[in-house]
This record gives structure tokens, sequence and C-alpha cells, in this order.
């Protein structure tokens, strides 16, 4: 017997969806921000985007922060990629996108806590900064249970950036064009059906672990953190991601979006964790294949039994 479609979908919840729909179409695919249930945190913090350079992989931050949402959403510097504008850079839609979703957060009653960076120094001029829900700091002290941990974006503790800033020019010249290397490298492997591979992060990594840099760091806020009375630190600036106790100091880094693609989140019961975009969005995959699977079998069961 033949059965009327709308008939069907008045009995049963079938979201059919494609999945090979592309992660920018807004109706209908397989990343609906309708068609899934948005996961919900006390606290998300994101460093590090780089708004404003081509490397910067907005579209897919905008993309994490459609499906979670937060009572407090810090963003821990570098946001803003002002060195890059000055010289070569480019502002994208993607770009003004992402600070249209956190205005939107912040008028539905989120707490926006906008860290100053070093390539976002410019927010020098303006700060302190308070409008409503939307604030910009040098730093913030933030209550997690009955622990405290001092958040900084971490630039001002890095003695390139502070006391040679020149010389983390040059670098960000460097580094800017081994982003380039990189992407073009990954589009070749993966014509190939390689896998990705960071050639920037393994070349970056090598570098600074020769004048043991991410490990000096990453003590010294440590011991900044229990100058300041604090039980943690969250930090931001060396694209490297990072949950992990020094000594009895809780050190969490954020990472970035324009190599690692992680987030740092707290849970309502006090617990942090880090989040890595890709394997999100392979669970997220997964997910909305089953209940795709799920919808055609009770179709399937009502159809026959008829």
């Amino acid at each position: 017997m033949n059965i009327e479609l709308t008939y069907i979908t008045q009995h049963v919840n079938v979201n059919v969806i494609s999945p090979s729909s592309s992660l920018d179409t807004e109706e209908g695919n397989l990343f609906n921000k309708n068609k899934v249930n948005k996961k919900r945190y006390k606290t998300i913090i994101l460093s590090d985007l780089h708004l404003g350079t081509s490397t910067s992989k907005a579209k897919e931050v905008n993309h994490f922060l459609k499906h979670h949402k937060c009572e407090t959403l810090i963003l821990n510097g570098d946001i803003i990629d002002g060195w890059q504008l000055k010289k070569s850079g480019e502002w994208k839609k993607q770009h003004t996108k992402f600070f249209k979703l956190v205005l939107k957060r912040a008028s539905k009653g989120t707490k926006i806590i906008y860290i100053r960076g070093n390539h976002d120094d410019f927010l020098d001029e303006v700060l302190p900064f308070t409008m409503g829900n939307f604030s910009i700091r040098l730093e913030y002290y933030l209550q997690s249970g009955n622990k405290k941990y001092y958040v900084v974006h971490g630039d001002i503790f890095d003695m390139v950036t502070t006391k040679l800033k020149w010389l983390a020019k040059l670098g960000d010249v460097s580094y800017t064009f081994l982003l380039w290397l990189n992407k073009h490298y990954n589009k070749r492997r993966e014509r190939r059906g390689q896998p990705y591979y960071s050639l920037s992060q393994v070349i970056k990594a090598k570098v600074k672990s020769a004048v043991s840099f991410i490990s000096d760091f990453e003590t010294q806020l440590a011991s900044v953190a229990k100058k300041k009375n604090c039980d943690g630190v969250i930090c931001g600036h060396i694209h490297t991601p990072a949950n992990k106790m020094i000594g009895d100091i809780h050190y969490l880094n954020s990472g970035d979006w324009v190599e690692s693609l992680t987030a740092l989140v707290e849970t309502f019961e006090g617990e942090w964790k880090i989040i890595h975009y890709t394997e999100w969005l392979n669970e997220l995959k997964m997910q909305l294949s089953y209940e795709v699977e799920e919808s055609t079998d009770n179709i399937r069961e009502l159809t026959n039994n008829y």
C-alpha cells in the first residue's frame, strides 16, 4: 500500500541528513545547528584565533560555537591579528560572523571576557572596557568550584615578545610562511590520500624544545599563579594545548585555532577538558549517521505495517 510522505513525517521524527553536505551550507545539511542538541558548559575558553589572517580557522570555530553554549565565554588573547592586518592580512566574512555570534551570546546573557594578547595589543588604547556582559581586560581571576585560576594570555611572560618585539615580529613573519607552507604541503598529501600532518607544529616544536621555550613558559606561569595565591593558571600564546599539574598548580592552555583547533571547557562539576575540534567533529558525524539510520529504520518499520 502506498503511504504519502506527509503521513509518515507526521508520525515519525525524521531528519534526513546528507553525509556529503558542506560545512558552509546553512540549511538541511549534516551540521545544521537545529538538528543536534547543543552541549552546555559553565565556561568555554578560546584563544589565538588570529582573525585577519588566511590561516585562521574561523569557519571551524564558528561551527564549534554554534554547537556549544556556556555561562561564561573567555576569549584569551590574539583573537584579532593586528600585526598581520597592518601588513598583508585580510578580513573575511567568517571573521565578522565570529563576532556576531559572540555579541549575540552576550545579548542573551552569556558573560564575555576578552583578554588582550600581543597580536591584538591595539586594545591597550581602550583597556579596561566594559559594556553590559562584554568586557576587555588584561587579566582575569576565575573562580572554579573552590579553586581560583589566574587567566592571562601569557605574552607578558615571554621575554622575546616583551623585550625584543622586533624579534617577535620577525619570528611572526617566519611563522606565517611556515603556516602557508603547511597549508600547501597538506593539500598535496590530501590528493595522495594521506592524512593531515602538521609540518609547522613539528618544526616549531623542535625549534622551541631546543631552547626549552615551552617548558620555561609553563613553569614561569605556574610560578606566577602561585605567587598570586591561585590554584591554577589558564593561558594561550604558545599554540600548545595542555591540561596538567606543575607542582601543585593546575596549568591549562587553550591552544589555538590555526593549527591545534582546540578549546578549554569547564563542566558544571568543575572538571576541565580540552576539546579537539577534529575529534569532536568525527563524533558528531557518527552521532548524526546513527540518527539517520534509526530514522530510516523507523520509516521502514512503519511502511511494513501497511
